[in-house]
């Protein structure tokens, strides 16, 4: 029997107290603290049901739990219990409902006295009822009578948990359309039904706050960025608002469902996730800060104030639909003021199509008529729809077949809303799930349109409610007859009855927390393993004594760790989780322990942060820190045989990841190919045979439970990148040990190829065996980390390593060891044509001269964000080379600009230019002047000498992408906006806007012999301007997404796309000349090689590719791979070529020179490009990279806010 309640679930504060920051113990009365669940029912042992959602007391408390010094007051209203709805969305779409009272609740004795919390204190505490069924209505009258009931004076007749055990376990879901459920909670009658399933889908909601917040228009906006997907975050001060706008919006496009990500109640903390990249509809509260978040294309609505912002246009809805559309919604919400010129007849023939709602308060049926309004709009702009499904290998509809047919039929040109909606993931999941299914024969589109041409009434496609329901009674027959009339009253929230193991445990931690805090007070300086080893002490203890000491010590230890894991997945941007001490820490616990402690404490913490609902997915830095932490962890694991941990962390990797540039899920798993233990048969079969234990079960066929488990651990082993014949030999010795049938080992290959040609088709081949120490891992075409290969974890810090030797040492003797490590360090030497690449062997001495020729330039207190290299052609002089030419300008995100002189060495930094209030994002420089573009829409322009600020231009929009000195005291600029304009600094005026794009400006090019401006962006349109003439010349489309690189030489532009290709275009014709299309990732950079005439192009893939003609046509001759992230810059000059990427590696190649009767290779003359020198890499993600390559310098600027600049002619 399906229940409508699966769960009541009580959060607050559990007996393990965190701040939200993940400091453990009690800070005090203004700090928010961490939710825990507290009681359930079903109880957590039951085998019968599934545990609640892990992400629900965060979810339920978005802002934490507060501590108060008193209850609830009568005089106050922000001591009020608060009801509110929130809907939680699983990995498979379906939804949970929840309705929530939060209120402030006495703290628990035992609580308070270990934590030495203030006596009477009270905390946040929230009672929630969840359920499959969106009967919003029912959950929230049901969970407020149980609230009422528990602090009512009268008092209950039972205890109050046997009433919320009869209420969840014995109420059923009603059959829709058929049966109405009459329940009672004590003396409370209530009722639920669910509405037919062959009309609309069931909406226990009102739609009047949507329309009461927003008006016609802004509900309308809102209704057409949900349509196309766009990112939607919803403001409001009050939770309830948040919920209901968001599920209101989600049911008036009926008949599309929203495929991304549903957040309509946005924990606090969770505030980062706004700047996503993808679609998703998310509610936060207006409180919270979003300062620091780019929102950039995010369409921010404000519930409060009825206001909707956005940086990127929304197509309108194309008219008729757009004025029909907010005509019947007027006549809605209006009917008195728009039918005021009607006559009464005239409105009695259209009541007999619509219900009149009249001057009668908002009801559900008014709630129809809206829903239905909307539906009536998808019936007219999808009119005949159906004609251009195809249902072929290559398309299930004909949309631009579509789109001509409804050109012709309105005599207007096809318009971009419909055309982005048809190309949208709703769109395209409608259409799948109409073919060939039972959802088909109750689609009241299709409905509604067959109505609407055969004439009839639309409303005839709604299923009759004339229907007389079927009354279901459910009856308590405990109540009333508690022996003699007890009344049962409550001061507080109760909890439920523990089970004696439940009871011990929870004394166990507080003992832990109130010794804890004991001991902190006595010994300040000192660990609790020092105390622990006093041995005159140990001497005295008895064994049960000294099983109780070491149990609270390990206790101890995983709190630390558990608090040092929250702070390290929580460092800021311009943080480098390798350098800091929270990894410094983690990593001496786990390698100063032989007991094996640390490790596998730190495995359970990010066990913990998994099922506590906690987004797995890490920044770059974050994914290196874990991975190598995890090296570590199994490393030491392994060499003392402990299974156990080398087991948790395989799963534990499997689970953690971070985005390509794809956004696909790189997992930390992969990663871990280098380790030896993969390739052991014993270690496999020890996992499975713990998967048996896990997961056995009597009602189980054996052999099922054998083949899903190998399912498992094939997986695995698929995510570790073990080659397929060993890992298929493996499998199928487990298998034949385990004696099943011939159609398992069937299945289980077919599982192992399927998931093996996934793994390869995204990530590439693992060709050569694992060798002894070298790292090979699959060869990545996406970005990875820059720690891969024969990076060394970052050493601990000395802070961490005092205060974890004064923990574990007993005996100094044995324990005083070096921390240090050897770093190795490999280079990787130039790549032939079929990509593969060999070492350098380079001698100690050769190690250290090369070392010196990297600098770290420290000024910026936020992630560099812009770079620039002054050239000899910017700053040129008739007198010959001036001072400044190789000096690198930088700016960041804390808005300042810095110029750094090379060669000053320890002391490069030659001014700080302030002025900017946001992210600096572009820069560039004259003889004299320096000027900066910023997120703030301005541009500065400052005297290079002096470093005063001259003039400040204002006139964009938008951030600003692109600036550029020109001659003649002007400056060309580009933003966000679309606009691309042109500066006189000496007046301080814009003299022209040069050009105008469709959509943000992400790259620029301008000769200034010629007087061509290319600029292309966010629209995938080269923009081609003649600015001498005033007048553009083309507009070069052909890519279908992003443009972000493009370079002008002469006649030729190129263009490098997120499409995976860059273009050749022809300025004079307007025409494409060629498409290169080799990348496996968007390209980034593109360069031209005037000696060579050839194109070289850098993606996310790591790939360096060089391109030359060849028979007219262009070939790609040479693949560079030494790169493992992507390529951010590419410069080249006549002799020398200088590359950058993310992972913080650079390299420099050299053409040699032809010499006078030498042999040279006229047919491939890119392929001349030979490695000349690249620097160590060191771990660190950056953001730009510039190169001088007339003094063969490269620059890169980091988010540690760290410039790394390598001089490659150093001691060579």
């Amino acid at each position: 029997m399906a229940r409508i309640f699966e769960y009541f679930v009580v959060c607050g504060i559990g007996t393990e107290i965190r701040t939200l920051d993940g400091n453990r113990g009690y800070h005090g009365a203004g700090v928010m603290y961490m939710p825990s669940f507290l009681d359930q029912y079903p109880p957590s042992n039951h085998t019968l049901y599934p545990p609640p959602p892990p992400q629900l007391p965060t979810c339920v408390l978005p802002a934490g739990v507060e501590f108060y010094g008193s209850g609830f007051d009568s005089n106050d209203p922000s001591t009020f219990p608060r009801s509110y709805p929130i809907v939680l969305t699983e990995g498979d779409a379906s939804k949970i409902y929840v309705s929530c009272i939060a209120f402030r609740d006495p703290v628990c004795e035992d609580i308070a006295e270990a934590y030495r919390i203030p006596v009477n204190s009270y905390a946040d505490k929230c009672i929630c009822l969840v359920s499959r069924s969106p009967s919003f209505q029912i959950l929230r009258d049901a969970l407020e009578e149980i609230f009422v009931l528990c602090f009512s004076s009268s008092g209950s007749s039972k205890p109050l948990w046997d009433v919320i055990a009869y209420s969840v376990s014995n109420v059923p879901l009603p059959t829709p359309g058929k049966d109405r459920v009459l329940f009672a909670i004590e003396n409370s009658l209530l009722s639920v039904e669910v509405p037919p399933k062959e009309g609309l889908p069931h909406a226990d909601i009102s739609f009047q706050p949507l329309l009461q917040c927003l008006d016609v228009d802004n509900v309308i906006l809102l209704f057409t960025a949900v349509l196309l997907e766009r990112r939607i975050l919803l403001r409001s001060n009050m939770y309830s608002l948040l919920t209901l706008v968001s599920e209101a919006i989600c049911h008036l496009i009926y008949p599309f469902r929203w495929q991304h990500v549903y957040i309509p109640l946005l924990f606090f903390s969770g505030v980062d996730y706004i700047d996503a990249p993808t679609p998703y509809m998310m509610g936060l509260h207006s409180g919270v800060d979003t300062y620091g978040l780019t929102m950039d294309g995010v369409v921010i609505v404000d519930l409060e104030h009825n206001r909707i912002t956005t940086t990127e246009e929304i197509p309108p809805i194309p008219e008729p639909e757009y004025s029909t559309l907010r005509g019947e919604v007027m006549k809605l919400l209006h009917p008195n003021v728009v039918g005021i010129d009607q006559m009464k007849a005239s409105r009695a023939n259209v009541s007999d199509q619509y219900p009149r709602g009249g001057n009668r308060p908002w009801g559900e049926e008014h709630n129809i008529q809206l829903r239905f309004t909307f539906l009536k709009f998808f019936a007219s702009i999808l009119g005949g729809y159906r004609n251009f499904i195809e249902n072929t290998a290559t398309q299930v509809f004909n949309s631009q077949a579509f789109l001509k047919k409804r050109s012709r039929s309105t005599n207007q040109p096809p318009d971009p809303m419909i055309s982005q909606f048809l190309d949208s993931q709703g769109f395209l999941d409608y259409l799948e799930r109409g073919l060939g299914s039972e959802e088909n024969n109750n689609n009241l589109l299709d409905k509604l349109q067959d109505a609407i041409g055969r004439g009839q009434n639309p409303l005839s496609v709604l299923p009759s409610l004339m229907a007389e329901l079927e009354i279901i009674t459910i009856s308590d027959p405990g109540v009333g007859i508690s022996g003699s009339g007890a009344k049962y009253c409550y001061d507080r929230f109760p909890a439920n009855v523990r089970t004696e193991e439940q009871e011990e445990k929870r004394k166990q931690i507080l003992a832990a927390a109130s010794g804890a805090l004991e001991y902190s007070g006595r010994h300040t300086n000192s660990s609790l393993s020092v105390h622990a080893g006093n041995d005159s002490k140990a001497e005295s203890l008895s064994p049960r004594e000294r099983a109780a000491e070491r149990e609270r010590m390990v206790l101890d230890i995983k709190v630390k760790l558990q608090g040092l894991w929250v702070r390290l997945v929580n460092l800021g941007q311009t943080d480098d989780p390798l350098s800091s001490f929270e990894y410094g820490t983690i990593l001496a616990l786990i390698e100063s322990d032989a007991e094996g402690i640390g490790g596998s404490g730190f495995v359970e913490c990010i066990r913990e942060h998994i099922h506590s609902g906690l987004n797995c997915q890490l920044s770059e830095e974050q994914f290196i820190a874990v991975k190598e932490l995890l090296k570590t962890t199994i490393n030491l694991a392994t060499s003392r045989n402990d299974m156990a941990t080398v087991r948790d962390a395989l799963e534990v990797s499997a689970e953690m990841y971070k985005k390509d540039m794809n956004n696909v899920s790189d997992y930390v798993q992969r990663h871990l190919r280098s380790l030896s233990i993969w390739e052991e048969l014993r270690f496999w079969e020890g996992y499975f045979d713990c998967l048996l234990d896990r997961y056995s079960s009597k009602s189980t066929n054996y052999a099922t439970l054998v083949t899903t488990q190998l399912i498992v651990v094939a997986t695995h082993m698929a995510g570790l990148g073990l080659h397929d014949t060993d890992a298929w030999y493996m499998i199928e010795t487990i298998a034949g040990k385990n004696n099943i049938g011939y159609k398992h080992i069937i299945k289980l290959r077919g599982y192992l190829s399927h998931v093996r040609l996934m793994f390869v088709g995204y990530w590439g081949i693992h060709s050569v065996k694992l060798q002894s120490a070298s790292t090979l891992g699959l060869p990545s075409p996406r970005a990875q980390d820059a720690s891969d290969g024969a990076q060394q974890p970052a050493e601990a810090s000395g802070i961490g390593r005092s205060w974890v030797q004064s923990m574990f040492s007993r005996d100094t003797s044995i324990r005083a060891k070096s921390f240090g490590r050897v770093g190795t360090w490999t280079s990787d030497s130039a790549s032939s044509e079929n990509g593969t690449s060999r070492k350098q062997d380079l001698s100690a001495a050769g190690q250290k001269k090369m070392q010196t020729s990297i600098r770290t330039l420290r000024g910026h207190s936020g992630a560099v964000t812009a770079l620039h290299c002054v050239t000899k052609r910017e700053v040129w002089d008739l007198v010959g080379d001036r001072e400044d030419a190789g000096f690198f300008i930088s700016g960041s995100t804390d808005c300042m600009v810095k110029i750094w002189d090379p060669s000053l060495r320890g002391a490069e930094l030659r001014a700080t230019l302030k002025g900017h209030t946001r992210t600096v994002r572009a820069i560039s420089s004259d003889r004299g002047k320096v000027v900066s573009g910023s997120d703030d829409h301005s541009i500065l322009v400052w005297d290079k000498q002096t470093t005063q600020l001259l003039e400040e231009l204002k006139g964009h929009n938008a951030q600003v992408s692109y600036v550029r000195m020109l001659s003649g005291e002007r400056v060309l600029t580009a933003a966000h906006d679309g606009t691309v304009k042109m500066w006189d600094v000496r007046t301080d005026t814009c003299v022209a806007t040069v050009g105008r794009c469709s959509g943000a400006v992400l790259c620029m090019e301008y000769d200034d012999s010629t007087g061509v401006l290319a600029a292309a962006g966010r629209d995938a349109v080269a923009n081609i301007w003649d600015v001498r003439a005033g007048r553009q010349m083309h507009k070069l489309m052909g890519h279908t997404k992003w443009i972000r690189s493009i370079r002008m030489v002469g006649d030729t532009v190129i263009t490098g796309s997120d499409d995976w290709t860059a273009r050749i275009w022809s300025v004079s014709r307007g025409q494409c000349d060629a498409v290169l299309a080799c990348h496996a990732g968007p390209i980034l950079c593109v360069e031209y090689s005037s000696a060579d005439k050839g194109i070289i192009t850098g993606s996310s893939d790591g790939l360096l590719r060089f391109w030359e003609n060849d028979d007219g046509g262009l070939r790609c001759i040479k693949n560079v791979t030494i790169h493992t992230a992507s390529i951010l810059s590419i410069d080249a000059g006549e002799h020398w070529l200088g590359v950058g990427a993310a992972d913080n590696s650079m390299s420099l190649f050299h053409r040699p020179q032809e010499r006078l009767g030498g042999f040279s290779n006229a047919g491939s003359k890119m392929a001349g490009w030979q490695l000349y020198r690249t620097p160590q890499k060191t771990a660190a993600m950056v953001r730009c990279v510039a190169s001088d390559l007339e003094r063969k310098r490269i620059c890169s600027g980091g988010r540690n806010g760290l410039l790394r600049l390598w001089d490659a002619t150093i001691n060579i």
